[in-house]
């Protein structure tokens, strides 16, 4: 367990919209994908963040400065651009 991981991926699920809608709609596979792509993630941790409120993450995003957040290319970013990851 490492509580540097935990913060990493609290700050990728805040910051990188992409990341973000996946895991809001599927969040034990995303989680299994990033464990699978290195991240150090106990099964414990998957479960903390797999149980925790999915209105959370989008809601606490949208606190945070657009000029600090990556926006997806599926999607309008909430800053009115449409997939422009350049601030």
């Amino acid at each position: 367990m490492s509580q540097k991981t935990v913060q990493l991926l609290m700050g990728r699920l805040l910051t990188d919209e992409d990341l973000r809608l996946r895991f809001v709609e599927r969040p034990l596979e995303t989680l299994t994908e990033l464990r699978e792509q290195g991240f150090e993630l106990t099964s414990d941790e998957i479960e903390a963040f797999a149980q925790t409120d999915p209105k959370m993450w989008p809601s606490m995003a949208r606190r945070i400065h657009p000029r600090l957040q990556g926006c997806s290319l599926r999607a309008t970013c909430s800053n009115g651009r449409s997939g422009d990851k350049r601030g």
